[in-house]
């Protein structure tokens, strides 16, 4: 059976897509330089079929996923963003971009601005200081399990370079599906005891997947139907068509909001030479693993048959998978696109395989020539990862602190010194050295507290991610844990508890900058970064149901050198009384 394709929306060809980017440089860059793009934004709920079964969204100017930002290295994007949700606040976080000197355009509800009320307008403005693959999505309680995400490309600054070649490209945005609304989900993770959302229903590529049907069901032992699309369903999969004998450059960001993936393309090498946002040294893989809040570019050539089509597919991860694979369609010119591929889609790896999945990650070093981490630091936070219970709630805690957040915007509160903004004691740096990351606590209690890290400006920082047994015992999860304003060098990976000896792993030479890293189950992952940055930043796990129940810190550096932060970010709480107090209108 064929899967029929006929949409000619859907079949953007490298010679189309190449008319398509050129023109869009005409309009874009008429004079040399960086420019100012402006955008305007509309946040709403909409009906939508992600996967053929219709649910409803959020999307952006009746999009979803939202539109694909595209801008050069040093331009300003300027986005006025509504927001038409009508009974809840938004914000938007532009995952990996810095905000050197906005730090109140992070989007981060209660960390660097006020949640954006209904039919109220925000204006994001902020430069995109480096070229690499990113994305953003909602960051207010779980908006990015409801669909609030995009992709957003930054190319190289006019005049220069990639450190690769490559005859065109490709976006994929990564994300899971569940069925049950997120709100509903937010109210099961609260409840007590907890009710465990369960694993997506669907893994989609570009906002796209199949629930009710399958596209590589001639291949399947499960009773699922091939699916029979004529190509304008909003489910129809994006197929990325191709040229033989040609080098393709693949962008790759998962904005999951629970799934760990593997992405492998049928008999195809891939190249890795992006990772976050940073280039790496190149290095040849069969399939990769990819975490919530990474983003990798990855180069392949099309060497294989002509005359057939290949598999692209995602599979779950670290995790028992009960979800399919995601499944899109490589399609070599002049093969009709409704061709389907002759072989099995690609077995990813056995998911519970950590040192494969291990091996992956410890292949990944900066290229050469990229910056090096200081040789020492400056202090130390070791910072526990444990899953507890408050109150009869189950809560995920860091060094026994699980956070909650504040009604006033941390950045405004230290800024102007508001002693009641939120808990002034500072969180441990440390846990207690006698700990047992192997076991379940003894006492599995914890307590909500949303103290922050204050930072000594222009200090260097090194975290050390300790991960632990959970409530259950012999369970420990993976934990992809994501840095707001900043990228950092991992210098290594370990086995159980850290200690001092550990320091002799670390990579001082070529380490990785990523601003995402990963703690796989009864392990640590060490990481530095310099506290240049003045601003108020999130620091946490990017499983949304694990933020949403606690797993995050909060590092704050350098605020009072921040000259003068917008009203319309810090109109709220405490900073709103102050300012209406003082009558600011600037």
């Amino acid at each position: 059976m064929g899967l029929l394709i006929n949409d000619p929306c859907l079949m953007i060809g490298p010679i189309k897509g190449l008319v398509y980017i050129i023109f869009l440089s005409m309009l874009m860059y008429t004079a040399i330089g960086a420019k100012v793009r402006h955008l305007k934004w509309e946040v709403a709920y909409m009906h939508w079929s992600p996967d053929g079964a219709e649910g409803v969204v959020m999307g952006i100017n009746g999009q979803f996923p939202g539109p694909t930002i595209r801008a050069r290295a040093g331009d300003i994007l300027h986005i006025e963003l509504t927001n038409h949700l009508h009974t809840e606040g938004v914000v938007i976080h532009w995952h990996g971009i810095r905000q050197i000197g906005t730090p109140w355009a992070d989007g981060t509800a209660s960390i660097s601005q006020c949640a954006i009320n209904p039919g109220e307008t925000f204006v994001y403005r902020f430069k995109v200081d480096k070229a690499g693959t990113y994305f953003y999505h909602g960051h207010y309680g779980m908006q990015r399990s409801a669909g609030l995400y995009g992709s957003l490309i930054v190319d190289v600054a006019e005049g220069e370079r990639e450190p690769f070649h490559y005859d065109g490209e490709f976006d994929l945005l990564l994300s899971d599906l569940w069925h049950k609304d997120s709100h509903a989900q937010e109210v099961d993770l609260s409840a007590t005891p907890m009710r465990w959302i369960g694993e997506p229903q669907t893994l989609l590529i570009n906002g796209r997947g199949q629930f009710n049907c399958s596209l590589a069901a001639q291949f399947s032992n499960s009773s699922a139907s091939q699916c029979m699309l004529r190509g304008n369903e909003q489910y129809a999969p994006q197929i990325l068509h191709v040229l033989p004998n040609k080098t393709y450059r693949l962008r790759i960001a998962s904005t999951t909001a629970l799934a760990s993936l593997n992405l492998a393309i049928g008999k195809h090498k891939m190249v890795v030479v992006e990772a976050d946002g940073n280039y790496v040294e190149p290095f040849s893989v069969e399939n990769m693993d990819i975490y919530s809040g990474e983003s990798y570019s990855v180069l392949f050539t099309t060497d294989q048959n002509p005359s057939n089509n290949y598999w692209i597919s995602i599979s779950v991860r670290g995790r028992q998978p009960r979800t399919p694979q995601g499944l899109t369609i490589l399609n070599y010119i002049p093969t009709s696109p409704s061709t389907l591929p002759n072989s099995p889609p690609p077995i990813s790896p056995q998911w519970d395989d950590y040192s494969y999945s291990k091996s992956f990650s410890n292949k990944i070093f900066a290229l050469t020539g990229s910056p090096k981490p200081p040789t020492t630091h400056h202090r130390r936070i070791m910072l526990l990862n444990t899953q507890n219970y408050i109150d009869g709630a189950t809560k995920w805690a860091i060094n026994n602190v699980s956070l909650v957040l504040p009604p006033t915007p941390y950045l405004g509160s230290i800024k102007y010194g508001l002693k009641n903004g939120f808990d002034r004691n500072t969180p441990p740096d440390h846990f207690n050295h006698s700990y047992d990351v192997l076991k379940p606590a003894q006492n599995q209690n914890s307590t909500y507290g949303n103290g922050v890290y204050m930072l000594n400006f222009n200090t260097t920082i090194d975290v050390i991610l300790q991960n632990a047994n959970a409530l259950a015992t012999n369970v420990s999860e993976i934990h992809p844990w994501h840095l707001h304003g900043h990228d950092f060098w991992v210098l290594a990976y370990g086995e159980g508890k850290f200690t001092e000896k550990d320091e002799e792993k670390f990579n001082l030479k070529n380490p990785p900058l990523r601003n995402t890293a990963v703690i796989f189950p009864f392990g640590w992952t060490a990481l530095r970064f310099v506290a240049d940055n003045p601003g108020a930043w999130a620091f946490h796990c990017h499983i949304e149901p694990h933020l949403h129940m606690g797993m995050g810190v909060v590092f704050a550096e350098g605020i009072r050198r921040i000259r003068t932060i917008p009203v319309e970010a810090i109109g709220c709480g405490l900073t709103g009384k102050m300012l209406m107090k003082n009558n600011v209108h600037k």
